[in-house]
């Protein structure tokens, strides 16, 4: 039976929508993802400064914004000039969806986010590896996000879980509840869409499976060979992985 409980990586001391910790993950061999190193949310460009000083009071020292340099552009980013913190802006996106005839948005328009998802990992993979590395090189707390913390920054925890060993059961839970998550923020947002287009609001578990079933067919399963196809070398994997797995008590002598 899947223990597998989403919202106890909820972080709701901070102001910050869709935010969570990756830790607590359940991975292969009974380990555990390591908490307090990697955040995800959706976009910080609504804090005041008040709020700035309580996500980093929390101990974030680097945020990676995953928007396209447009989105950035029209919304802001108030870690982008702070002397704090370690910015960081890798597009896994090519346009702006708020703009007119947007191509990514249309292409969800006739697919799925997740063959959006699948775009990324073929079209973007150097991205991703940039990412990999930032997050393995980071000292403190990694905070990594887009719009809503759903797609791109799903993507990106996806990457990790897989690296780490977890499973795809809960790999898909934890992408799919994202939409539970942002519901009533959304809500404004999703009346205004068409029907054909609310799916683009969502977290549909079969994005996801989309996703993976896509690492499975393509990359043999071993998201590792994404990554070095992309330019990342099996120590920086190696790296990574123990950087992300919770050390494991040793046992008492007798």
């Amino acid at each position: 039976m899947n223990s597998y409980d989403p919202d106890s990586q909820l972080v709701t001391e901070l102001p910050l929508i869709n935010c969570r910790e990756l830790g607590g993950m359940a991975l292969a061999e009974g380990k555990v993802f390591r908490n307090g190193i990697f955040l995800r949310s959706g976009s910080p460009e609504w804090l005041n400064a008040d709020q700035i000083q309580q996500v980093k009071d929390y101990g974030v020292k680097t945020v990676i914004d995953l928007r396209g340099t447009d989105e950035l552009a029209k919304k802001g980013n108030p870690f982008s000039k702070d002397p704090d913190v370690h910015f960081y802006n890798i597009p896994l996106i090519n346009s702006d969806p708020d703009g007119d005839d947007d191509k990514t948005v249309e292409f969800i328009r006739k697919f799925t986010l997740g063959d959006y998802y699948v775009l990324i990992a073929e079209e973007m993979g150097d991205r991703l590896a940039e990412i990999m590395r930032i997050l393995l090189k980071s000292d403190g707390l990694v905070l990594f996000h887009c719009a809503h913390g759903k797609d791109r920054t799903g993507v990106v925890a996806a990457i990790l879980y897989l690296l780490s060993g977890a499973s795809r059961e809960d790999i898909i839970t934890n992408y799919a509840v994202s939409y539970e998550y942002l519901k009533d923020f959304l809500a404004p947002f999703m009346a205004k869409l068409p029907d054909d287009m609310k799916h683009i609001l969502r977290s549909d578990a079969h994005n996801m499976v989309t996703f993976l079933d896509h690492i499975g067919s393509k990359w043999d399963g071993d998201v590792t060979k994404l990554l070095i196809a992309n330019g990342m070398i099996k120590e920086e994997l190696d790296a990574l992985r123990n950087k992300c797995i919770e050390d494991q008590p040793t046992a008492s002598p007798n």
